[in-house]
């Protein structure tokens, strides 16, 4: 039997879901504007025996630093309905962070939610902005998505519902205005 060469399985690959693409785009013609409203809570831990946010870099002044500038840390976080850690998981919220504010701790986050559960299972929003993290609530822009969310713009608002340093244990409660089609 002929062996198939890698990059001609690589460009069949690429081509179906071009035509994918095409497809769902000439679809999208006909289609309105929708605005979903979305409700959740992100769990950050930052120490245990599972921790879901790891540093993976840093500055040599960092350490130095009161704001901790030049820390950068990814993360895999658990996303829930409530703000419980044992209530029903919706998603992961998957990226990276880093301390970039000289005088002020604030986070620029780039990072993606992942929907596993429900009618958004399998889509996804592409999140990306400043995060003061001493503000009452912030917001950070949604700039794109996947799946149901294609073509996603928006915003998402949050606060810090839970905050304990010495237990590395943070959870946000999220709020988000999602326009796609």
């Amino acid at each position: 039997m002929e062996k198939i060469p890698f990059f001609l399985i690589l460009l069949s690959l690429a081509m179906a879901a071009a035509n994918e693409a095409d497809e769902w785009l000439s679809n999208r013609r006909q289609a309105t504007e929708k605005t979903t409203r979305l409700h959740f809570y992100h769990h950050e831990t930052t120490s245990g025996k599972n921790p879901t946010t790891v540093q993976v870099a840093q500055a040599a002044s960092t350490n130095k630093s009161p704001t901790l500038f030049g820390l950068v840390n990814i993360m895999d976080d658990p996303l829930t309905e409530g703000p419980e850690l044992t209530s029903k998981l919706v998603g992961r919220g998957q990226g990276l962070y880093a301390s970039a504010g000289l005088d002020e701790l604030s986070l620029l986050m780039a990072w993606t939610v992942v929907f596993n559960s429900g009618g958004y299972s399998g889509s996804s929003l592409t999140i990306l902005g400043r995060n003061p993290t001493s503000h009452p609530r912030r917001e950070m822009s949604i700039v794109g998505g996947t799946g149901v969310f294609r073509l996603a713009r928006g915003v998402l608002t949050f606060r810090t519902y839970f905050f304990n340093s010495s237990a590395g244990v943070a959870v946000l409660e999220i709020d988000a205005v999602v326009i796609h089609f």
